[in-house]
């Protein structure tokens, strides 16, 4: 039986690129589908210095009449990952500083033109070309690639099915309806019932509306987005479809993520048969963010985006409290975000010097290192489609404490709350409801309870460290839903969806109840 050819296309593909969990999630996908027997490729942009870092680079086309202008797809091989790629090349779209933002942190005003162009390589692609294999399957992610599955619709090519998936529904890509045609996209589909939003061109609705198959990245955030105050304006067309919708949780590289054999950690590393050890990454922990070192100081960490998706503006009001009545607590800090939200942690830890220690930016090195050296990942968040940081922490013996949302309600275990400390010694972190200052502060008061208990806090530790989040197991729904696409096998064999249909509701204006929508990731 021949194998099942997919491209996956997308903005980002770790190591090539990678501004947060997507870049992570699509090479763990890929990974896996490839070692599960799928003949899989990557199509994403060239970025600046992407060429550099590949092997094997062969041309196989030039694309005229492409937004954008004139562009280049050429194959190579990752060799990282051991994956091959396509990139597409345009040097006036994809040779810049960063991918999404420019030097004040907004977002390039041509992003609807280099995400359109990705998405017309990707029909080209399906639709046949030298040296690359047609795929039966075009694997749109998220906003970037939200053209995919209308640009195949519009151009009939019934033999390629599409499947989108959702990693945050709050960053859409919404442009000017006038850029259209710019786009390459026809007034045909420039409707309500199309992918005009609120008067304007939405480019994940674009996915939502056509592709054949929706996924999302975990079970509760599925539920979520069906609702108002999760759906972001698109719920109406989420509930019209949720026959199609499925939740498909991500995994995580348990080999990459692997406190034991962790080339970051390097003489430091350990494992769960020897948490002693785990003193030793903490020690050096500290000494690099220069916190006192102190092995009995609770050392709690926090690793994400400061945004106010990730509660960063209620971390800035929880932590100065928290270190004031918990005079041993240390606090170490690495992200990039909100101007107002650094500059507001920033002076926390000129405030506690040796206590609190903040970095912005990120880098694989010290990301590795956070989490083998902390005691705990604080991991707040209004809402998480998924919540790789805290799988991460779990698996190097580091205690989340996570909003009790999307996928950290699913990961997280947590049966506490107001029962005794006892009935954690089944947990594998704590969880609080809310977005206040005061519900995450009650979550770092009760952490550090259960830490000052040394049988609960291992048995937790060994919890975490033993779950089984790889892609391995993760990746087994879309083998199935892949064939079942290719090949008609019954529903039956693929993830039951999340509801029964309902009647394609009228469109109405209203409010996102908080979550604002954003153009970039």
């Amino acid at each position: 039986m021949a194998r099942t050819r997919s491209l996956i296309v997308t903005s980002e593909a770790f190591p090539l690129a990678k501004s947060g969990g997507l870049g992570d999630a699509v090479t763990g996908m890929a990974s896996a589908l490839s070692v599960a027997g799928t003949d899989v490729g990557i199509l994403m942009p060239a970025y600046r210095g992407v060429l550099d870092r590949v092997v094997g680079l062969r041309h196989i086309a030039h694309l005229a009449g492409m937004p954008g202008g004139e562009a280049t797809l050429v194959g190579a091989l990752c060799p990282e990952s051991g994956l091959p790629v396509y990139l597409l090349c345009n040097n006036a779209l994809y040779d810049r500083e960063n991918l999404y933002l420019d030097e004040n942190g907004e977002s390039y005003a041509d992003n609807a033109v280099r995400y359109a162009a990705l998405a017309h390589a990707a029909v080209r692609v399906a639709t046949g070309l030298p040296n690359i294999r047609r795929p039966d399957i075009l694997h749109a992610q998220d906003w970037h690639a939200g053209l995919v599955p209308l640009l195949v619709r519009a151009a009939g090519l019934r033999y390629v099915k599409t499947v989108f998936t959702v990693h945050n529904l709050a960053f859409q890509g919404v442009f000017p309806l006038s850029c259209a045609r710019q786009l390459g996209v026809p007034d045909s589909y420039c409707t309500e019932d199309g992918i005009r939003f609120f008067d304007q061109l939405n480019f994940l609705k674009a996915g939502l509306r056509y592709a054949d198959c929706i996924t999302t990245v975990s079970k509760t955030y599925a539920r979520e987005i069906l609702t108002p105050e999760f759906g972001c304006g698109l719920d109406p067309l989420l509930r019209a479809r949720a026959a199609d919708l499925m939740a498909i949780p991500n995994g995580i590289d348990d080999t990459l993520w692997n406190p034991a054999h962790d080339r970051y950690l390097g003489h430091l590393s350990y494992s769960a048969r020897n948490l002693t050890k785990k003193t030793r990454a903490k020690a050096a922990l500290q000494k690099a963010f220069g916190l006192h070192v102190d092995q009995n100081a609770p050392l709690l960490a926090m690793g994400s985006r400061l945004t106010h998706q990730k509660m960063a503006d209620v971390a800035a009001q929880a932590l100065p409290d928290a270190l004031q009545r918990h005079p041993t607590l240390q606090v170490a800090i690495i992200g990039r975000g909100d101007y107002q939200y650094e500059r507001a942690l920033e002076a926390l830890a000129s405030r506690y010097p040796g206590r609190c220690a903040v970095r912005i930016g990120y880098d694989e090195s010290t990301a590795h290192r956070l989490h083998a050296g902390a005691d705990m990942l604080l991991h707040g968040s209004r809402f998480e489609p998924f919540g790789l940081t805290p799988l991460y922490a779990m698996r190097y013996g580091t205690i989340p404490i996570g909003s009790r949302v999307g996928g950290l309600a699913d990961t997280i275990i947590d049966p506490g709350g107001q029962e005794a400390d006892r009935v954690m010694l089944a947990a594998t972190g704590v969880l609080f409801d809310g977005d206040r200052a005061q519900d995450m502060s009650l979550a770092i008061d009760r952490a550090l309870r259960l830490y000052r208990q040394p049988a609960v806090w291992c048995s937790m530790q060994r919890n975490g460290m033993a779950c089984e989040f790889s892609w391995r197991a993760a990746v087994r729904p879309y083998l199935a839903l892949y064939d079942s696409l290719v090949s008609a096998t019954p529903r039956g064999q693929v993830p039951a969806p999340l509801i029964r249909p309902l009647p394609v509701p009228a469109y109405t204006r209203r409010a996102n109840n908080g979550i604002s929508v954003r153009t970039a990731y």
